[in-house]
């Protein structure tokens, strides 16, 4: 018995899907991958993700793992394959096969979250469904300065949502950048792993200081509280996107 582990690169706008993981009833990313690559090999197939995005946020990145028992189609083909089997906003851009070994969870050394603001008084028509829409100026400098209080290995339990279960919160954020170009925002959280909504609620929070209703310095505060209470509101799910993820 032949068995293979190839790895998916896949990108997806997931404005309309209803998260990463496969829910009765609703449509998700996984569902309708798991579908396009059961009908590939004649036998059904999950489609396993490294990161199990929220209703309505985006990939450029994500990584996803098939198991494969005595299927003769060549690694190389498997992009193509699948993407012929998937609506036009789910695309596989890359197979290659890997270690049986190989944990798809254990073995991510850091990914990258990028978040989008429109920070102009018009929604920009053209790219709503990946931005949040803040009409309100944001103070470029106070938020950079916010940004720079996240990096770093700390107990991260003022971002989780409620519903992170998880026994430890501590991560370690390798970077976290606010860059403007012409009214827009662009926000990067770089880190190891990352709790339920971490990353959305970072980001809330940085727009509270570029609004002038926090001071930059209250970040070290808020960390240092571990109480999810004390940080800003959660940002809309669809300006973030999972850029990449590297083993």
């Amino acid at each position: 018995m032949s068995v293979r582990k190839i790895k998916l690169t896949i990108q997806y706008d997931g404005f309309e899907y209803c998260g990463w993981q496969t829910q009765p009833g609703y449509r998700t990313i996984q569902q309708t991958l798991n579908k396009a690559v059961s009908s590939l090999v004649g036998r059904d197939i999950t489609v396993h993700g490294a990161s199990r995005t929220d209703a309505g946020v985006s990939a450029l990145g994500q990584a996803g793992l098939i198991e494969l028992v005595n299927c003769p189609i060549p690694t190389k083909n498997f992009p193509k394959a699948i993407t012929d089997r998937l609506p036009p906003e789910i695309v596989v851009t890359e197979a290659v096969e890997v270690d049986k070994k190989f944990d798809l969870l254990g073995d991510v050394k850091c990914k990258l979250y990028r978040y989008t603001i429109c920070n102009q008084l018009h929604r920009s028509v053209m790219d709503v469904r990946h931005c949040w829409h803040v009409h309100k100026k944001l103070d470029e400098k106070a938020m950079k300065e916010a940004a720079s209080f996240v990096e770093g290995t700390k107990d991260f339990k003022s971002f989780a949502s409620a519903a992170d279960r998880r026994k430890s919160t501590i991560r370690t954020v390798f970077r976290c950048e606010v860059e403007k170009k012409e009214g827009w925002f662009y926000i990067d959280v770089e880190g190891n792993k990352f709790l339920y909504n971490m990353v959305r609620n970072i980001v809330g929070t940085l727009v509270e200081v570029g609004m002038c209703r926090l001071k930059p310095e209250k970040m070290t505060e808020i960390i240092e509280a571990k109480d999810r209470t004390a940080a800003g509101p959660i940002a809309p799910p669809h300006g973030l996107c999972l850029v990449w993820i590297k083993y």
